[in-house]
């Protein structure tokens, strides 16, 4: 396992790929209504990545061994699709949740991000699945510095998870990235503390839990990218990249619109 720790040049060209990659979210925001497609909503971002930005949509075209190209440039998740979404023709509705998963290439560097869009008048539980998953997130970000372990990480979502009776999926993880989209290591959200690689200053990886209100069991749609819950539970999502820093983390993917840390981050 190649580790790639990242020097100051480095550093400073993910932080700006980073912001880019939150800045999208900002920009799509006020679109995410009911009525519009997820087609749609992937034509605005591609066009403000591309021509304002100046910024290039990883996922447009990216086949990992196994893969057919990926026919879009975000990923969008509804409801009980757990990842990689693919945009449609399908309109969104009044009391979906969705995922917009955005990963922009500028310089060579990849920033990496998700946020979860609760659409209209959503039912409690999925308000609570979103609410839940996002302060996982914040959770494991929180176990990060210098010294710390990755099963650190991994543990805290897991148990803050199964706790409130959800369950954690288990075939996709955070991952390295810099100049590769998913480079080593892998970051799991399950696991036992003190356990996996020990963190070091100028590592950096995506933390990005994928929480299903029922079991974690997964399914792959026929488009070969769509992954959907089993049970067809809800599931929910956030992301951030985060950078070890000397005396603990930061969060690159921020933007004057990304959602403040829960009360218990600051």
């Amino acid at each position: 396992m190649t580790i790639h720790i990242k020097n100051s040049q480095e550093i400073e060209k993910m932080r700006i790929a980073g912001a880019l990659a939150s800045q999208v979210l900002d920009y799509i925001t006020p679109f995410v209504n009911p009525g519009i497609t997820t087609e749609e909503i992937d034509r605005l971002c591609h066009d403000f990545m591309v021509n304002v930005q100046k910024t290039i949509p990883a996922p447009l075209n990216y086949a990992p061994d196994g893969h057919t190209p990926y026919p879009k440039s975000i990923c969008t998740s509804i409801n009980h699709q757990i990842c990689h979404g693919v945009p449609g023709p399908k309109a969104l509705k009044d009391g979906d949740i969705v995922n917009i998963d955005i990963t922009v290439i500028k310089d060579g560097f990849h920033g990496d991000t998700s946020r979860m869009f609760l659409l209209g008048d959503t039912s409690i539980q999925a308000k609570r699945l979103c609410k839940m998953t996002y302060e996982a997130m914040w959770l494991g970000i929180q176990q990060v510095k210098p010294g710390a372990k990755l099963g650190d990480i991994g543990f805290v979502i897991q148990d803050f998870a199964e706790k409130n009776g959800f369950s954690v999926v288990r075939e996709f993880c955070g991952h390295g990235i810099g100049k590769r989209f998913h480079e080593e290591p892998q970051v799991l959200h399950y696991g036992k503390p003190g356990t996996g690689l020990t963190l070091e200053a100028g590592l950096i990886f995506t933390i990005e839990p994928m929480i299903n209100a029922g079991k974690r069991d997964i399914k792959q749609m026929p488009d070969g990218w769509t992954i959907v819950t089993k049970d067809r539970s809800l599931s929910a999502q956030w992301e951030h990249t985060i950078l070890v820093t000397e005396t603990g983390y930061e969060v690159l993917t921020v933007s004057e619109k990304t959602p403040a840390p829960p009360a218990f981050a600051n």
